[in-house]
């Protein structure tokens, strides 16, 4: 019998948050390190390991600790390592999987962050029993993580699912990707600041809350909160974000014939003021074998501890 625990970690460039999860997807206790305070490699899987077992001997006990789940920028996988991640201080491929499981004794599995919170749905959140999903996350990028017939697609060298990079304005804003116009420039938090930065240069005359502050003080969350309030330029402003999103999944629909996109991240808590302009412009884009069959959700995995839950669902199979 399996043992009744996991621990999941979500490897960030800020922090590593992690936590002691049970198979109801329940966060029995949680906590992080800081990962850029560790430039040397070493001396971060020493504090990672020594924290995560404080925590799991503090709450179940190691001995219950089934094996370990991490979701990680540009990890691989079929080889659980972390491939030149932009983000991390540890440059070129890093041995995350194996590192940790000989500090550990305990077993790893490692893929990227979009395709970790795409299992974490599949195994506790809104894509139960589903077989056929595509999950997007709106973060400070654009990840996803595709299910076709009940397995998650890593492609030949388990890179596979990179739609955040799907060009979808032809010599458009430019990528930190090496590429222009990647869906990524328009429709993640950081996309969307581009674009009421463009909107404040073109349009000197809309009044809106967006002049009462500094542009480097404009956040997503101050633009759904303005949007909320009724202010004309941030209704537009999504309005614009969530036609390039709807344009760009009605292709994807066109790829998998997915049950459902699940929307996952930041940008994501906008709700209908994004959610209505996107489904409307996928279904305008649709061919009509697919119109009105494809579900538009939000991400059902709870709020803060969404990622730990998504790392964590990988473990379940070691």
């Amino acid at each position: 019998m399996a043992k009744p625990y996991v621990i999941g970690i979500d490897l960030g460039g800020t922090n590593t948050a992690f936590g002691v999860v049970d198979k109801e997807g329940k966060v029995i206790a949680s906590t992080s390190i800081k990962t850029q305070a560790y430039p040397d490699l070493n001396d971060y899987m020493k504090a990672l390991s020594d924290a995560m077992k404080k925590l799991a001997k503090d709450s179940v006990g190691l001995d219950k600790i089934n094996g370990i789940g991490v979701g990680a920028p540009n990890g691989n996988f079929y080889t659980g390592n972390i491939e030149h991640a932009a983000n991390l201080p540890w440059k070129g491929i890093v041995p995350f999987s194996r590192m940790l499981s000989e500090k550990m004794g305990l077993p790893v599995s490692l893929t990227n962050d979009a395709n970790a919170a795409a299992v974490g749905e599949a195994t506790y959140g809104a894509a139960r029993n589903m077989k056929d999903f595509i999950m997007i996350t709106l973060g400070t990028g654009v990840g996803s993580g595709i299910y076709v017939g009940g397995k998650l697609v890593y492609g030949a060298d388990g890179n596979a699912g990179e739609l955040g990079h799907v060009i979808v304005r032809r010599n458009g804003r430019q990528c930190g990707c090496g590429n222009k116009g990647c869906l990524e420039c328009y429709t993640s938090a950081t996309g969307i600041v581009r674009t009421a930065r463009e909107f404040l240069l073109n349009d000197t005359q809309t009044p809106t809350m967006l002049r009462e502050i500094s542009e480097k003080e404009i956040t997503g969350l101050y633009l759904t909160e303005c949007a909320r309030k009724g202010d004309k330029m941030c209704l537009d402003i999504f309005n614009y974000t969530g036609t390039i999103l709807g344009e760009a999944l009605a292709d994807f629909v066109k790829f998998s014939s997915p049950e459902a996109i699940i929307l996952f991240g930041g940008l994501a808590k906008a709700g209908t003021l994004l959610s209505i302009p996107t489904e409307k412009a996928m279904n305008d884009n649709l061919m009509p074998v697919f119109k009105n069959k494809v579900k538009l959700l939000f991400s059902e995995l709870s709020g803060a501890d969404a990622a730990i839950l998504g790392a964590s669902a990988l473990a379940w199979e070691l």
